[in-house]
């Protein structure tokens, strides 16, 4: 008995002196970096950007839908086209027509309108040109961007972007654009700016308009009383 004990012990004893088995260490995982966010996808049709002193007017221009009047207005925008001042009778070349202009008209509920060099609602560019409508666009929705006119074909630089859909405008004026649902809101807030009339009176400026050709990208990918008329000179 006593000997089995012995041995017992002698087995206890060189269990607890032998070295533990090492454990496999645990590899700690390689640091991975988030996949990078994807870019803005390009555009198929041109953008612009309206800068104004109370923010931006992202819009979506239709060349396919109006190509006389996209064309006018990245023209005018961008200083590429020529254009005679209202008030001064002089040529410009090279000056961009948006710049300094403002927003003259303004309605709750149906439009702000602007783009008048002379800025009372008589100017224009010094040349008309016609209308181009179409019944798969119409004013079906908020944020058209339209051009103002005095009657069919009379169209110049003057424009406005609805706060709401407006169908009794269907047929009558120029639709060459759509302004996403940030650029409503901001119809929305300048159409209620305290005014004498239909003119605020501290009106909104355009300070420039940047337009983006289709195929790049500009951004991250998104009434009763009387209808937009211009006043006759």
């Amino acid at each position: 008995m006593r000997t089995l004990l012995q041995t017992l012990v002698l087995i206890i004893s060189t269990s607890l002196l032998s070295p533990a088995t090492p454990q496999t260490a645990t590899k700690p995982k390689p640091p991975v970096r988030k996949p990078a966010t994807s870019a803005p996808v390009a555009t198929a049709e041109p953008t612009a950007i309206i800068h104004t002193t109370a923010g931006d007017l992202h819009c979506t221009l239709f060349p396919k839908v109006a190509p006389i009047g996209v064309e006018n207005f990245i023209g005018l925008a961008s200083g590429t086209k020529n254009w005679t001042s209202p008030v001064s009778h002089a040529k410009k070349h090279g000056v961009p027509l948006y710049d300094g202009t403002i927003f003259h008209r303004v309605i709750a509920s149906f439009m702000i309108q602007g783009g008048d060099p002379k800025g009372d609602g008589t100017g224009d560019p010094g040349y008309k040109f016609k209308n181009e409508t179409s019944p798969n666009v119409t004013f079906d929705r908020p944020g058209r961007l339209a051009y103002a006119n005095a009657g069919p074909d009379t169209n110049g630089s003057q424009f406005f972007i609805t706060e709401v859909p407006y169908p009794s405008l269907n047929g009558k004026y120029t639709i060459f654009g759509q302004c996403d649902d940030d650029a409503v809101e901001l119809v929305k807030k300048i159409a209620r700016m305290a005014k004498d009339g239909e003119r605020p009176l501290r009106p909104i400026k355009i300070t420039h308009i940047e337009i983006h050709r289709a195929g790049t990208s500009s951004k991250p990918a998104a009434p009763k009383p009387s209808p937009a008329v211009k006043k006759p000179s």
